[in-house]
């Protein structure tokens, strides 16, 4: 069984570390920045594209009934790639 969006939006989040990231993307520099509020209720994640002009953010909820993805004024599609492919160039090995 496949995990739900939620619970894949949970994992992607927690895969970025709190604080300011360098990483690559499809080549490109990036630079990721994750904030935890209230009590771990609340990441906010920011994403740019260094020496672009190219920028995501999203506020991800986690309620009792899973993650919610507020993205804002872009896509949520686009947070939700942006997540996986800094989750896979985070990820060991």
């Amino acid at each position: 069984m496949s995990p739900s969006r939620d619970e894949e939006l949970e994992t992607l989040v927690h895969a970025i570390p709190e604080g300011w990231t360098r990483l690559h993307l499809a080549g490109e520099p990036w630079a990721i920045t994750r904030t935890t509020r209230a009590e771990g209720k609340v990441i906010t994640i920011d994403a740019e594209r260094l020496g672009g002009a190219e920028y995501l953010g999203a506020n991800v909820w986690l309620t009792s009934r899973g993650a919610l993805l507020k993205p804002c004024e872009v896509p949520a599609e686009s947070v939700l790639r942006m997540l996986r492919a800094a989750a896979d160039a985070l990820s060991p090995g």
